[in-house]
Order: structure tokens, then sequence, then C-alpha cells
């Protein structure tokens, strides 16, 4: 019943003229349902790559595709259990096949949604690397969406290396240091640069 507060009525219909505040007022309270701490990566990874995106100076449309993108890059983790999600990283081999079939979950989401259609490789390939090691497709380079290579840089940094983060605690001066470390393995280095810029 709580649901019903959260999505009215008037936005559960996705339509062809469905905008991206309609898609995003639908999705985000789903993910904050699944998991708090979720939501606020969410939003902070669309933070950041919309600075990395700004820095590079793409175009106000695709800054705007990027930070969609972004906010629901981990959409897919609605069809992860969340037991399974408690115990990232130390997951076995079934546990980590589930979850790494979160960015293709979460692209079939919204595979039917038109407005939605030049972000889903964003989301899809967001867990690419920039040495072809990553999934789902094992992308290399400039092969992956650019799109999708910054948020990638976001992610990472929220994740993993963020100063802020409860767990992961850094300095500003090591979380750089290991940004750097990937740039050209893990990372486009051009994102990796537009961050650490970014961050002053």
């Amino acid at each position: 019943m709580y649901m019903l507060t959260l999505i009215p009525p008037e936005k559960v219909e996705v339509t062809d003229n469905s905008s991206f505040s309609e898609i995003v007022g639908m999705l985000m309270p789903l993910i904050e349902l699944k998991n708090s701490k979720l939501y606020l990566h969410s939003q902070q990874v669309a933070n950041y790559a919309v600075s990395i995106a700004a820095k590079m100076r793409l175009p106000r449309e695709e800054i705007e595709r990027i930070r969609v993108a972004a906010l629901l890059h981990d959409i897919g983790h609605l069809t992860v259990p969340n037991s399974v999600l408690s115990r990232i990283p130390y997951l076995s081999s079934r546990e980590m096949s589930t979850y790494k079939n979160h960015c293709n979950a979460g692209s079939a989401m919204l595979e039917n949604i038109p407005s939605c259609q030049d972000i889903i490789p964003y989301i899809r390939y967001h867990h690419e690397r920039w040495d072809g090691k990553g999934y789902p497709k094992r992308l290399k380079a400039v092969n992956i969406p650019l799109g999708a290579r910054i948020i990638s840089v976001a992610n990472y940094y929220d994740r993993f290396i963020n100063p802020c983060t409860e767990h992961w605690i850094k300095t500003k001066q090591e979380a750089v240091r290991e940004l750097g470390n990937h740039a050209g393995t893990a990372f486009d280095p051009d994102a990796v640069k537009a961050f650490v810029e970014s961050l002053g």
C-alpha cells in the first residue's frame, strides 16, 4: 500500500512522451525501498558523473543523459537478493554471476521506454573496463560508450575510495592517487583526469 504514495498513479503508465523526470520519479523510490544506502550512492554517483561530464565540456543534453543514467545505473540491483548484496565482495561464483547480471537486468527494465534508449548503453556497460576485462561484454577502450566510462569512474570513487565513505576511509590524496593508478587499465584516462580536476 505504501508504494502507492511513493509512485502516484498518474506516473505509473509509461508512454512515448515520458520524460526523464517521470522515469526517475518512478524508479528512484523503488531503489530507496530496496536499500537506502544504494539510493544515496546513486545520487552521489550522478553528482560526480555530472562533474566529470561538465569538465569534459560535453553538450548540456548529453550531461543530462549521463546524469539520469548515473541515477539509474544500479536499478538492476532490484533483481539481486539482499542476501547477495549484503555479502559483497565475499560472493560465491553463483552469487557473483547473479550480481553481475544487474547490468543487463537494469537495461532490460528500460528497453521498452522510448525516451530511455540513449541511456540504456550507459547502464548496461558501466562495469566494462578500459583494458577489456570488464563485464558484461568485455568491451575495450573507446568501444565502451563515453557515458558508461564516466559513470564507471564516479561509481568506483563513491563505492570504494570516497574519503567520506564509512568503511573505506582514505584521504583525498590517497583517493586521487588510487584513481590515477587505475587510469588506462580499469578507467578511461581522460575521464579520470577530468574527475581529479573537478575534485580541485
